[in-house]
């Protein structure tokens, strides 16, 4: 057994989309926010508001390793669950299968507001949810040189935690559609090039200054510096379908951030592929997930996804072993490369039990009583779906 070290400090972010009849988006989250504040497994404020009033979100409270997140995370979504009752499911998915007819409505806030102004159909298409790993940074000198080392791995955890294959009642064809949506967004996709905090708060005054990225909330890279804690946090994953996974990326994010700050000590030279080269490799993860190839980080061609997770893990090895997490996160990867991610396990879910395999997979249901069961197997399957049971 390996020996827990003591790595830094880190937290997790989970956003949930709520679904009502028929696996529709439903916006209930004032309800169960509400209902939230009164449930015994819930701290006060730990389920937040999102963009649109068909999601919520929870943070675990600061943890100092992988078993306090793994509890943390489970205790949260048994809380939500219970919150939102049994006429709604609360899905860990990081797109929704399915979309209304009429937009869902955005969270009555004045920023939400202006940016359903600003980009109307774009807002209206977030009904996507990620993975947002803190990890506690010295400084924001060390920080930024962290995401400067770091980013090229980055499309990496995409494939990884690709779990949104789903999307207006058809398949996209992609892992992680959650991935696609968010980088139209002016500041998405890979963070830029950073090598210290001056760098870092120049390029990000630069492209506020343009007035097309509103505040600094809207810096929507797969990394970037917590402008609240003293954290980098990583937002590459889809929300994951179990707490199991969503803690394997957790320690595989928390063990760049150690990498990383090694280097930075020890002054080890920045590998630094082109943007270019790094957009294709984010969509290339997108578009398969591990189910293909991948872009080496290394050397930036094309090489079975099985190699490249095993390059990363060679890479973070060192950084699991001091905290004690080499097994646990080894086991984990293993567990995705072989049973798939959450986007190989969605498309497998509707395959053998259609639309309602899905949703019983995304969002287990609590007990249903007959009626509502017979009104579920009333449901056929929408076009771009395999013909499946259930």
């Amino acid at each position: 057994m390996e020996s827990a070290g003591a790595g830094p400090p880190m937290g997790v972010e989970e956003e949930y989309v709520l679904l009502g009849p028929g696996g529709l988006p439903e916006p209930g989250s004032a309800r169960v926010r509400a209902v939230a504040e009164r449930e015994p497994a819930l701290a006060r404020g730990e389920v937040d508001s999102e963009l649109l009033q068909a999601q919520v979100e929870v943070a675990t409270p600061v943890c100092a390793g992988l078993d306090e997140v793994a509890a943390h995370l489970a205790r949260l979504r048994r809380g939500v669950v219970a919150a939102a009752g049994p006429g709604c499911r609360v899905a860990s998915t990081g797109s929704a299968p399915f979309a209304p007819d009429e937009a869902v409505p955005v969270t009555p806030d004045r920023r939400y507001r202006e940016m359903r102004t600003a980009a109307a159909r774009l807002v209206d298409e977030q009904l996507i949810n990620g993975m947002h790993v803190h990890v506690a940074v010295p400084d924001r000198a060390a920080g930024a040189s962290c995401l400067g080392r770091l980013r090229r791995w980055l499309p990496v955890l995409i494939a990884l935690g690709a779990n949104s294959p789903f999307w207006a009642g058809r398949d996209t064809g992609f892992a992680s559609w959650r991935t696609i949506v968010f980088g139209r967004w002016p500041a998405g996709g890979s963070p830029p090039f950073t090598a210290g905090a001056e760098d870092y708060e120049r390029q990000v005054g630069e492209l506020l200054a343009t007035g097309v990225v509103a505040d600094r909330k809207q810096l929507y890279w797969h990394a970037r510096l917590s402008e609240t804690y003293p954290t980098l946090e990583i937002r590459a994953p889809d929300v994951q379908l179990d707490v199991r996974s969503a803690v394997t990326l957790a320690g595989l994010a928390r063990g760049l951030v150690v990498t990383a700050l090694g280097e930075v000590e020890r002054a080890v030279p920045v590998r630094d592929p082109a943007d270019a080269v790094l957009r294709a490799a984010g969509w290339r993860a997108a578009r398969h997930g591990l189910a293909d190839v991948l872009v080496d980080p290394r050397g930036g061609t094309p090489a079975p996804a099985r190699e490249v997770v095993g390059a990363l893990l060679e890479h973070v090895a060192p950084a699991l072993r001091a905290q004690g997490d080499l097994e646990r996160v080894t086991a984990g990867v293993g567990e995705l490369l072989d049973g798939g991610a959450g986007a190989d396990r969605q498309r497998a879910s509707v395959s053998a039990g259609g639309v309602d395999g899905l949703l019983d997979l995304i969002a287990p249901p609590p007990p249903r009583d007959p009626a509502a069961s017979r009104r579920g197997a009333a449901r056929r399957p929408p076009p771009g779906y395999p013909a499946g049971g259930g």
